[in-house]
């Protein structure tokens, strides 16, 4: 749906080297492709520090999906034709 083709690569990539020209796209890319990186390590370190606080590890993980399996069970309703006496 969001994918990108090859005639829309192919666009970008000829607007890149017609703006930072072909000395410089090397340099770019490369910069770019750090930033990416470093992303994805500071995102994967604070999902770490966010498991670690909470204190999930992969046994109360396990835990929490058993008693939220045992929960999920429908509740009995009383039969609507019962009257309450009084």
């Amino acid at each position: 749906m969001f994918g990108l083709g090859v005639p829309e690569l192919v666009i970008i990539l000829v607007i890149a080297l017609i703006i930072f020209g072909p000395k410089k796209l090397p340099e770019v890319g490369k910069a770019l492709g750090k930033s990416i990186r470093e992303f994805k390590e500071s995102a994967d370190g604070i999902k770490k520090d966010i498991e670690t606080g909470v204190g999930l590890d992969e046994k109360s993980k396990e835990d929490l999906k058993s008693a939220i399996s045992v929960d999920d069970k429908p509740k009995e309703k009383p039969p609507a034709d019962v009257k309450a006496s009084s």
